[in-house]
């Protein structure tokens, strides 16, 4: 087993003749958090809203819920999206422990929102395309994946 060192475990291809289900906005974005060191920042700056035995950082919980809203997702349950994938996603905190989180962020919202403008704008955050400049541009990679009916 491999220990992972960000909130979402590192994603391999696979190319085997299985049906599959596409969930490569979701991947592209966990990698760019991982890429960008945003979930790191998160996680520094909001280490004084985590409780002692917590299992889930806010940070991630947060993360999970903005990824939940980029895929399309309108509701709170519609993280159930993202939990049905841990493979993809990681461990994501029940409805409850997302309610829990949410309420006590709130109860200090000025300073929360003031610790995630701080984890946003850190001149020392990588950039995901490079230093000043795009990424060179490479062919795309075909991965066929055989239809499921």
């Amino acid at each position: 087993m491999k220990k992972n060192t960000g909130f979402y475990p590192r994603v391999q291809v696979d190319t085997a003749p299985v049906p599959a289900v596409a969930q490569a906005g979701g991947v592209t974005l966990t990698e760019t958090i991982a890429v960008s060191g945003l979930g790191a920042g998160l996680q520094a700056t909001l280490s004084p809203w985590r409780r002692q035995y917590a299992v889930h950082d806010p940070a991630k919980v947060l993360l999970d819920l903005a990824l939940t809203l980029a895929l399309g997702g309108e509701h709170l349950a519609d993280v159930a999206v993202i939990r049905a994938e841990p493979a993809l996603h990681g461990l994501v905190a029940s409805d409850p422990t997302i309610s829990r989180t949410i309420d006590a962020l709130a109860t200090d919202a000025d300073a929360v929102l003031n610790a995630i403008d701080g984890a946003l704008s850190v001149p020392a955050r990588r950039p995901v395309h490079g230093p000043g400049r795009w990424p060179a541009r490479t062919p795309p990679t075909t991965v066929r994946m055989r239809n499921s009916r």
